[in-house]
């Protein structure tokens, strides 16, 4: 069955960096596309980045364009969020995420677009 496990997470300070994990299982990770997302308490689930199946196509959310990249590891099965300048803002569950459909070009971006969730790792920025 498909796992996804998220590791990386922790408590930070405003400017640090931190890079997310994401270790896939259970299905043939290098057929799909793969995002982040988070949430914070109260608020609902927002797109974070995306990437494609081989890694060409990559998708950001504005609020962490430049500052936030994804990428992937097919052999190793894993996908990765590494963020830097992190800002009070940023205080969420991460979570990842796997496409529901194999081969897309593009990065997905919708919630709807993917249909296996992992339990999520939370991020935490003092100011």
């Amino acid at each position: 069955q498909v796992q996804l496990v998220e590791s990386g997470g922790g408590l930070v300070q405003t400017g640090a960096s931190v890079r997310l994990s994401c270790a896939a299982s259970g299905f043939h990770f290098d057929k799909y596309a793969m995002g982040w997302f988070r949430q914070a308490p109260g608020k609902e689930r927002e797109f974070i980045a995306a990437i494609n199946w081989n890694g060409d196509s990559t998708k950001y959310a504005d609020s962490v364009k430049d500052r936030f990249t994804i990428s992937r590891d097919n052999a190793g099965e894993t996908v990765y969020l590494q963020m830097n300048s992190l800002k009070p803002e940023d205080t969420s569950v991460y979570y990842c995420a796997a496409d529901r459909h194999v081969y897309r070009l593009m990065a997905p971006t919708r919630d709807q677009d993917f249909n296996s969730w992992g339990q999520g790792t939370q991020v935490t920025v003092s100011p």
